[in-house]
């Protein structure tokens, strides 16, 4: 589809992250178009190791993903838009036009969940490793044991998480957290 407009031209495809950074070694696209869910690496490793290596090129994610921590996550490592993959093709072309003028491109929907999880508290890794426990049904000792630290400091993180997601217990607790996607679920 975009091959069809004059002022594009397609660098290349990809079909996972580790054949877009390959082919980012081989060409200087001034436009990558990336998915956030990938085989072998995904999207976000890969804005990652582009803004490390100094490239080049700007990044937009094209997903289906929607959740304000994806976004969030997204365009905290670097990128400069971020469509759903049910935009319109004009919205996706006016997208690659904007951020090749050296803009942000965030629809009115996607720049509103993004505002709403900037008031948001970051987890800390650690407080993201615990809440992965929480959802599992770890008892704040089993958490404690598996991580080697006392259940009282378990305890202590998971009253940060709660304190931080503004949540009354747990359940609540991860039922948010994958709401917003801070938790994956599979």
């Amino acid at each position: 589809m975009l091959g069809t407009y004059p002022d594009l031209q397609i660098a290349g495809a990809a079909s996972s992250g580790e054949e877009a950074l390959l082919l980012l070694g081989r060409e200087t696209p001034d436009i990558l178009l990336l998915d956030l869910r990938m085989q072998h690496r995904d999207g976000l490793s890969v804005i990652e190791e582009v803004i490390r290596r100094h490239a080049p090129v700007r990044i937009i994610v094209l997903t289906s993903y929607e959740t304000d921590e994806d976004i969030y996550r997204a365009v905290s490592a670097g990128a400069h838009g971020y469509l759903l993959k049910d935009s319109t093709e004009q919205e996706l072309v006016d997208a690659i036009h904007t951020v090749h003028a050296g803009n942000i491109y965030l629809p009115k929907h996607i720049a509103s969940k993004l505002a709403g999880r900037m008031h948001r508290p970051t987890l800390s890794p650690r407080e993201v490793e615990v809440l992965e426990m929480m959802a599992k049904g770890l008892t704040n000792k089993q958490i404690g044991c598996a991580l080697g630290i006392s259940d009282c400091t378990a305890r202590t993180h998971v009253a940060n998480i709660t304190g931080k997601l503004e949540v009354a217990d747990r359940t609540e607790a991860v039922t948010l957290a994958i709401k917003l996607g801070v938790l994956q679920v599979c």
